[in-house]
Formats: C-alpha cells, structure tokens, sequence
C-alpha cells in the first residue's frame, strides 16, 4: 500500500523585512522531502502598505514551490498568525520567522519527529548566526543563545516559540484555536501553547531541526536589547504575583549591577537586559508605556 504524502504549510509572518525575506524565500525553496512530504509557503504580511507582496510576487516567478501572500493590515503579531493559519491548506503547519534560515533537512526533520512521537506539534532549535561581527559580551553572555532539550522531549509552554514549530492541522480546526489578539507585540505563541497544552495536545523538542536566527549589528547594540526587553515588560495577562517577583527582581538585580560591572561586562549586560524585562513590566503595571512601537526593529 502507498503511504500518504502530506502536505506541509510553511507560514511566515513578516513586516518591513524585504531583504530578510527574501533571503528566507530562497532558503525554503531546496528543502528535503524524501518523498515523504510536499509543501508550499504562506507569507502574512503585517503591513498595511503591502510592502512585502512584491517580494513575494517576484519570487513566485522562479519558484517551483507554490507562493501564496495574504495582507493583515493591523499590526498585530497574532492576527497575522491567524491570517497565515486560515490560508494554510496542509496537514500540517509550520511556521518560521522572517529573519530566520532553515537547515536543508528542517521541514522534513520537524515532519518525521511528529510522527515518530505521534504527537500534536514539534518545536526546535533557534541558533544565532551573526551578520557582522558581535561584541565579545555578546558571545559572552549568551545573550541570543536559548535553552535546548533532548529530542522526544515533552515541552512545558514556558520553553514553547513559533520561530520554530510544525503543527498538525486539526490544532487549529477548532475556530477557539487561535493566537490572542491580545498579545500583539508578542507573547502570542506562549499564550498559544499554554492554552492547547491545557487542552491535552502535546509538543515535543526536535534537536535536527535547526533554523538559524539573523543578528544584524542593530541587535547587537545595547540600546535594541534594552527597548525590547521594555517592550517585552508590556505584553498582557501578567498576575499579581509576577508583578512582585518583578518589584524583587528589579531591587536585587539593580543593586547587583555595580558589581557585575567589576566581575565581567558580559555578565553585567545580560542582568541589565533582565532588569529592564521587570522595569517593563512595572512601569505597564503604573499605566506608562515608554515604548509605543509594536515592533522593535532598531
């Protein structure tokens, strides 16, 4: 009996990253399937002006892979991911960002995993590869370097992200399955898979399904981290409790900072960027909003 080929939906939400894109576009084009899969790609664009469609206009001349492109005019991080889900026709979906590249192998990696685990989703790897070359406290500290797990491993929602992922289709076939409104300058995803792991569907580490994340020299520059680690403060549906942790953490890791300084500058720059997560947050509590954007891009 021939086995079923099913088809992946590679969904890529992207805003005012023309170069990034393109260079993602031509990186999904040579994916191995090993006759296992078939795919085509779903670009969101989170732009009102529509920048991105002729990018993707242009490349869908000299792909061999199917192209679709959808506009989600408000700049909503989750409403582009529903807008990329409801034009996904696969048996799976997959997302990948638009700063990121894949490994050859990604898709069908993400694909054999599900399968073999049998589970609801797989996620895996966001490695960083550096555009220009990084300030020692960077490396140092590990400022773009996330944790890992053993492949098979059952995730909590804390460790979840959709830079990297690969759902089954029936996830979302319930119009309640989708990313929060709410969340639109991000948090989205976590928010996402605490509510489905809630629900019993379950979601497993793929460590040989890399994607590989871009570090421009903005992000490598202080004044980026600190404004995304503000911006990060202000994403919703934070507890009384975390607002206390926050009010302790801000104390302990300011009056550290001094000494941090002294021991290693790349220690002291990965505690300031971590005081600046609860400064976010407190400063959201009090109803003042320093970063307006809904994406940091510089």
């Amino acid at each position: 009996m021939d086995r079923k080929t099913h088809h992946i939906s590679v969904c890529v939400c992207t805003y005012k990253r023309k170069k990034h894109l393109a260079k993602l576009m031509n990186g999904l084009k040579d994916q191995d399937t090993d006759g296992l899969i078939t795919y085509s790609i779903v670009v969101a664009d989170n732009d009102s002006t529509g920048s991105a469609k002729q990018t993707v206009e242009d490349l869908r001349k000299h792909s061999s892979i199917p192209i679709s492109y959808c506009n989600e005019p408000e700049q909503n991080i989750a409403l582009a991911r529903n807008k990329a889900v409801a034009n996904a026709k696969g048996d799976f979906i997959a997302f990948i960002d638009d700063d990121e590249l894949p490994s050859r192998n990604w898709l069908i990696n993400l694909y054999k995993a599900c399968e073999e685990f049998q589970v609801d989703g797989v996620l895996g790897p966001v490695l960083p590869y550096y555009e220009v070359d990084p300030p020692k406290w960077v490396v140092r500290g590990k400022i773009y370097e996330r944790p890992s797990h053993k492949t098979g491993e059952v995730l909590h929602w804390k460790n979840t992200r959709t830079g990297n992922v690969m759902f089954r289709r029936d996830v979302f076939d319930n119009g309640k399955n989708l990313f929060g409104r709410e969340f639109g300058s991000g948090g989205e995803d976590r928010d996402f898979f605490r509510r489905m792991i809630v629900k019993g569907f379950r979601f497993v580490w793929c460590a040989e399904a890399p994607v590989y994340e871009a570090v421009t020299a903005v992000r490598c520059t202080m004044s980026f981290m600190l404004r995304r680690a503000l911006l990060r403060g202000q994403l919703p549906h934070f507890t009384s409790v975390d607002y206390a942790k926050s009010l302790v953490a801000v104390f302990l890791y300011t009056a550290s900072l001094p000494f941090l300084l002294v021991v290693g500058h790349h220690l002291f720059m990965k505690y300031l960027i971590k005081d600046f997560d609860h400064i976010g947050r407190l400063l959201d509590l009090c109803g003042i909003n320093v970063i307006m954007d809904k994406y940091v891009l510089k």
